[in-house]
């Protein structure tokens, strides 16, 4: 049946803007599923899947899936494979405590400039070029490791390693482009968590590797820097697996569509304008700084923790700290997926509540950690935070989304950098010097946890509302439309660049959720086929 001109489209699936809004009753719009699109899995109007198959290898969404988790999980591996062996590189180049706190905070602080660059490169050329030359680039670097000889190239080294780093916000950007806002926090929590795993796996790796090479004939020494090669040529190879068989986007590469006209060339400036002068991305930059800064922060001191305070064995230090990054298996998406349920149940308003729980309790836990005497307790407390911390990134990211349509990779970069400079500073204050010891360091970063968890109370959209308050009234201003369409000029909109970000209002109506009451959509502002 044609359409008849003011009736609501396809795209618009029989919401009209019309019905009756009544506070606590306010039901969430179906998502449109396109018939006529040719892919493995079921999508909505931007061709972004609709359900998430873990075990499928669907091209392009699930094939992208699991090249970017594999991806950030080898650079993990990388950037903290000196971690477990600090014992013994330590005796080997003679490392001060200062020189070893030095090191862990240079080895995250190098991706805080390679996370805003990465946010920059996927918005303008897409995640697969970024992702796949970024982790070749940084295969040498990890060669590097095996041919220090002192305190300063030790440091240096990590510190140019880190950089890969940034792969974590390819790994988001390119999620939140294959996978529907419905399902977009268990997918990104998934994505990211069983990428940070590799935090705990190098901590398993690297001291097998130690001993095998050890018992092949090589003297400690030489030991630790054979183990280097296998991170290095894992970087090799995943560089060259995402650049051959990724996807930018659900429809085909960014500078593919570009040059057909399917897609707009956005220009930098617009973009970072809108990322740097939207308050929301400041605040999750700190929230982040707290949630990832701290795992970070843990993944470099916690071996050694255990090592010194509790006098445990090389290999066990290594397998209790592994134990800590291992829980992302299932903490991280946890995160994600009570960030989509409390968002189904309660809209944007649950996504943030959810965010101050899950944050707070890894602070509290954190906070034990530093107090606890005993090793049962120091496990108990160390895995809770762990659940905690991992969970809040899941739910952190989860929210950022939903922030800005057109500089999503800027915002991401941000936040992602935001992390690994709230785990340097954390680093530096706690873990860098003798003024504190390491339990005392534990104990302050927990407190700083819940109290830079507070102002995610301070964030307030428009169309859906904050913690405390509710959306606004007005029927144009709290309409997603008119928060997604702002950040385009007149000029832009004439020539159909907003078409996308119109799309994503669309589909981000679910965020009004089941409980809670949202603004209604103007009937003029959506148009009947997008």
């Amino acid at each position: 049946m044609p359409e008849i001109e003011g009736s609501p489209g396809t795209s618009m699936h029989g919401v009209t803007g019309r019905e009756p809004v009544l506070a606590f009753s306010v039901a969430s719009p179906t998502v449109h599923t396109d018939p006529t699109a040719k892919f493995d899995l079921p999508v909505d109007s931007e061709h972004k899947a609709t359900v998430f198959k873990l075990f499928s290898f669907a091209n392009p969404h699930m094939r992208t899936f699991h090249l970017s988790w594999i991806s950030f999980f080898t650079t993990f591996i990388s950037t903290f494979a000196a971690a477990p062996l600090v014992p013994i590189i330590r005796d080997n180049l003679d490392l001060t405590k200062a020189d070893i706190g030095n090191a862990g905070v240079a080895s995250v602080s190098g991706s805080i400039f390679s996370r805003l660059a990465m946010g920059a490169v996927c918005d303008l050329l897409g995640p697969r070029y970024g992702c796949a030359f970024l982790i070749m680039l940084s295969a040498p670097t990890v060669f590097c490791m095996s041919f220090v000889n002192d305190a300063s190239g030790y440091i240096v080294v990590r510190f140019m390693i880190g950089f890969s780093l940034a792969t974590f916000v390819s790994c988001q950007y390119w999620m939140s482009t294959m996978f529907n806002s419905k399902i977009i926090g268990l997918v990104n929590g998934t994505a990211a968590g069983w990428g940070n795993m590799g935090g705990g796996a190098t901590q398993l790796l690297m001291p097998v590797l130690f001993e095998i090479i050890k018992k092949a004939g090589a003297t400690p020494f030489t030991a630790w820097r054979i183990a280097f090669f296998i991170p290095g040529w894992f970087n090799v190879i995943m560089g060259i697996l995402v650049l051959t068989l990724g996807q930018d986007l659900p429809d085909g590469n960014l500078g593919a569509l570009q040059k057909k006209g399917d897609v707009a060339k956005d220009k930098f400036g617009k973009v970072l304008w809108y990322a740097v002068t939207n308050y929301r991305t400041w605040i999750f930059v700190l929230l982040y700084g707290y949630s990832m800064g701290v795992e970070l922060t843990i993944d470099n001191v916690i071996a050694e923790y255990f090592y010194d305070r509790f006098d445990l064995k090389l290999h066990l230090a290594g397998i209790i700290a592994a134990c800590f990054g291992m829980a992302n298996l299932l903490a991280r998406p946890f995160g994600g997926f009570t960030s989509d349920y409390m968002a189904k149940r309660f809209g944007m308003r649950g996504r943030l509540w959810n965010l101050w729980l899950l944050q707070t309790a890894g602070g509290v836990c954190c906070l034990c950690l530093g107090l606890v005497g005993s090793l049962p307790l120091a496990i108990t407390f160390m895995m809770l935070f762990s659940i905690g911390a991992q969970a809040a990134c899941g739910a952190t990211f989860g929210i950022i989304p939903f922030i800005s349509r057109r500089s999503l990779g800027i915002i991401s970069g941000m936040a992602g950098a935001g992390g690994n400079f709230g785990s340097g500073l954390t680093q530096l204050i706690f873990f860098a010097n003798a003024s504190f010891s390491t339990e005392h360091g534990l104990t302050y970063m927990g407190i700083m946890i819940i109290c830079c968890t507070i102002p995610v109370s301070f964030v307030h959209f428009p169309q859906w509302g904050s913690m405390f308050f509710p959306p606004s009234q007005d029927i144009v201003k709290g309409s997603e439309e008119n928060y997604y369409v702002s950040e385009w000029t007149e000029e832009e909109k004439q020539k159909g660049m907003h078409q996308a970000s119109l799309k994503f209002a669309e589909n981000s109506r679910s965020e009004r959720g089941g409980k809670v009451a949202s603004a209604p959509t103007p009937p003029e502002n959506t148009p009947n086929r997008v």
